[in-house]
């Protein structure tokens, strides 16, 4: 049986990839959760982007399950570990939106750093304030990455006409210092960054990685870039660090909880909407109009190797 439930909102060109390659595809945008676990037992593949958890319960309602695809980078709303030990292969697809990531993180960096958000808006009032808009340069500085992965390589990649200082850790690799970073330890980051840029993926283990005592250990104060997973950062050392200034600007595409009304109901977000040192976006980073057909081309080329 080579049955693919689409339940998610994928780019055509998955579909159309994998019926070259044998498959059936039903296209299910809609389908609910409820009804994943009534139908589910057709298919040997289910095809999803964020919509529901592909736990536990979703696994054992098909025994035929043979492949979960999950089209982005991230895989924190698989249950990976689960799904392996059923024999069920995981397959995403972060090669398709490291460019994405990167640009728009590049885009978060120049913003703060610039002062063009502030200063739009000031212009937009009627205030016009050179002084107070004063930027600082990006050449010189040294950007420290947190993981080296597809998004983490592609920042680095983008940086490298900026004449900065890029390094970069990632704890489950070695060897991988290349013409855009160096390798170093967690201690050279904390010593000698100006820019601290998240690309981690979710996980027990980097869940709140970023807090307070995480923080106190930085010997200058930081530009703060997150656009991995909200999760991965206490937002409340966030604030505090913007209070006592060991954090001087953030762009944050990820929250901690993200969506309205549950976001609205954060003291932090409160705090975050008040200060003029901070940008948001809506965990877009990766959603650019050519990611998206780019993550199902990624994904349908990994069907070959099932």
């Amino acid at each position: 049986m080579k049955k693919i439930l689409i339940a998610d909102h994928l780019h055509p060109a998955f579909k159309e990839e994998a019926e070259k390659l044998g498959y059936i595809c039903d296209d299910m945008p809609l389908v609910s959760r409820e009804e994943t676990l009534q139908i589910l037992n057709d298919y040997s593949g289910i095809a999803i982007r964020t919509k529901f958890l592909i736990d536990k319960e979703i696994i054992d309602s098909s025994p035929n399950l043979m492949f979960i695809a999950r089209a982005g980078a991230g895989m924190d709303n698989v249950d990976e570990e689960y799904a392996k030990s059923k024999g069920i292969i995981c397959i995403n697809a972060p090669e398709g939106n490291r460019d994405a990531v990167g640009e728009h993180v590049i885009g978060m960096l120049l913003s703060l750093l610039n002062n063009l958000r502030q200063g739009d808006q000031q212009i937009r009032s009627g205030i016009w304030d050179r002084e107070g808009n004063r930027g600082w340069e990006l050449k010189g500085k040294t950007v420290a990455i947190i993981g080296y992965g597809n998004n983490g390589r592609s920042f680095a990649r983008k940086l490298s006409g900026f004449e900065v200082n890029v390094i970069a850790y990632d704890k489950y690799k070695t060897g991988y210092s290349d013409e855009y970073a160096s390798e170093v330890s967690m201690e050279q980051i904390v010593k000698l960054a100006d820019v601290l840029s998240f690309h981690i993926p979710l996980t027990r283990e980097t869940r709140r990685l970023f807090n307070e005592e995480y923080l106190f250990h930085f010997r200058k104060p930081i530009v703060l870039l997150n656009a991995s997973r909200g999760e991965i950062i206490d937002t409340n050392a966030v604030v505090s660090g913007l209070k006592n200034e060991k954090i001087t600007a953030a762009g944050l595409d990820v929250l901690e909880v993200e969506k309205f009304p549950a976001l609205s109901e954060q003291r932090w977000f409160e705090e975050l909407k008040k200060s003029e040192r901070v940008i948001l976006s809506p965990h877009v980073a990766g959603w650019s109009f050519e990611s998206y057909r780019k993550i199902s081309e990624v994904l349908a080329e990994k069907l070959k190797g099932i």
